[in-house]
């Protein structure tokens, strides 16, 4: 709202700010709100990197391997993913180490390797470590 202090007669010359401001706080929050969910909805296929951490794979720690035929080895140990999740436990104990390494072959489907993270998760085992090949030069 505008006040005319001057006491002349006539139209006022200057410009309002209050619903400009408004407006752009509005449209501020409105994008705000909606610019994260913009990004969900993206296909992507992701790159593979050159050079990750190096990671030598001993006895000592406790690794879960996954084929594309979904089977599920501990160490060189076949077995289902419910003993493996026993097992896993058992090791981090016997070891006193507390990391899995998740190894899964490149074949299998993304949503797959996801879901057992999960439910590895759920199960109490929250220090994973993807294990990945250098890819060649």
């Amino acid at each position: 709202m505008a006040f005319n202090l001057n006491k002349k007669k006539g139209p006022i010359s200057e410009i309002n700010v209050t619903p400009l401001v408004d407006v752009m706080l509005v449209l501020l929050v409105i994008f705000m709100i909606s610019a994260p969910l913009m990004f969900s909805g993206i296909k992507l296929k992701l790159p593979k990197t050159k050079k990750v951490d190096n990671v030598r794979l001993t006895k000592k720690q406790v690794i879960l391997s996954i084929t594309k035929e979904e089977e599920f080895y501990l160490g060189k140990e076949k077995m289902t993913f419910n003993e493996s999740l026993k097992r896993i436990k058992e090791e981090f104990k016997l070891n006193n180490v507390s990391t899995l390494y998740l190894r899964a072959d490149y074949i299998l489907d993304y949503g797959k390797v996801a879901k057992v993270m999960s439910l590895l998760k759920i199960n109490g085992i929250d220090k994973i470590s993807l294990v990945t090949e250098i890819e060649a030069k």
